[in-house]
């Protein structure tokens, strides 16, 4: 047998047991390959089963420090975030893996966990190079119309389909707060962002400024790139990492799309966008996911290729927004 888990060998047998039934005896766990926000385990049976074990150790979270000054609307890490999503997208015939189960007593351990179905697949992104055509098109035609039927969803108010919806400001002015506290994080580490503070602010600003009002908000995954979304042989996707969806402006979605999907993004195209709401999320984006890689380059993650990567390139693309867009204007 093969261990590669923070909980005990006699502890993940005994969950197992008790959650699955007492034939299902546990033959191996392996950590698979996660992002920054969870430990993700796959866990085989001695019957041929298998099945995910999430866990939300905060101790092995690249961004626990933001993760504990969050507002409680704001709020996308934990069980309580991943149930909550997972019955909201399921009763809306959206797929995503099946809870079978979520231990939140944290009574032996300091986090959350959860036993969780095991999707067989590839990730959406192996369809980009995919030589059948056919194929392609099917996965990512199935892939737009997933994301559609989401959209589609909509409500008054933003936050997570069990929040009231009383929030007083906008919701694309958490946003803005949230872009300028990461420019702070940037300035440190970044020569060509320090250089150019003040402008981005001003650019930041003067986009907030032409967004309207709306009580409109369509339902979205969050961070929707093609990793986050598994490809089964049936060419059947299905969302994963959904703790951070919520009803939002749908346009926060659709330029983190066209980022991460890039010349696919045209299978998920769609009329009625609000061009300044656009403007704004990709800029919102670039300067996050700048941020984002350099808190992982400076937090040990464990591919230092990536984080430095990331960090480079959206930070280039940050200062070619601006540019570009004080030439239009």
């Amino acid at each position: 047998m093969s261990w590669t888990c923070c909980l005990d060998e006699t502890d993940v047998q005994e969950y197992v047991g008790k959650v699955l039934g007492t034939g299902y005896i546990v033959a191996d766990v392996t950590k698979m390959h996660g992002g920054a926000q969870k430990v993700v385990y796959k866990i085989h049976c001695r019957n041929g089963f298998a099945c995910v074990l999430y866990v939300w150790d905060l101790t092995k979270n690249y961004f626990q420090e933001e993760i504990t000054n969050e507002r409680v609307h704001e709020r996308s890490f934990g069980g309580h975030s991943f149930e909550t999503n997972n019955r909201w997208l399921r009763n809306h015939g959206i797929s995503t893996p099946a809870l079978y189960d979520l231990h939140t007593r944290q009574d032996r351990y300091p986090f959350d966990y959860a036993l969780v179905e095991c999707i067989e697949g590839q990730k959406a992104e192996a369809y980009f190079q995919d030589p059948d055509q056919r194929a392609r098109d099917e996965v990512l035609e199935r892939i737009g119309s997933m994301i559609e039927r989401m959209h589609a969803n909509h409500r008054q108010s933003y936050g997570k389909p069990d929040q009231s919806g009383n929030q007083r400001e906008r919701c694309h002015l958490v946003q803005l707060e949230n872009a300028k506290e990461q420019l702070s994080y940037i300035v440190l580490h970044n020569e060509s962002i320090r250089k150019n503070h003040n402008r981005l602010l001003t650019v930041l600003h003067e986009l907030e400024s032409r967004i309207d009002s709306r009580k409109r908000y369509g339902f979205i995954h969050g961070e929707l790139g093609p990793d986050h979304v598994l490809v089964t042989d049936r060419l059947e996707p299905y969302l994963i990492d959904i703790e951070g969806a919520q009803f939002f402006d749908i346009e926060h979605e659709h330029t983190f799309l066209e980022l991460r999907f890039g010349k696919h993004y045209r299978y998920f195209q769609q009329n009625g966008l609000d061009p300044n709401r656009m403007l704004f999320y990709r800029l919102h984006h670039y300067i996050s996911l700048t941020s984002g890689g350099l808190k992982l380059l400076h937090r040990g993650f464990p591919d230092q290729v990536f984080a430095s990567n990331l960090a480079d390139y959206h930070a280039r693309n940050t200062l070619r927004f601006m540019e570009e867009w004080q030439l239009d204007n």
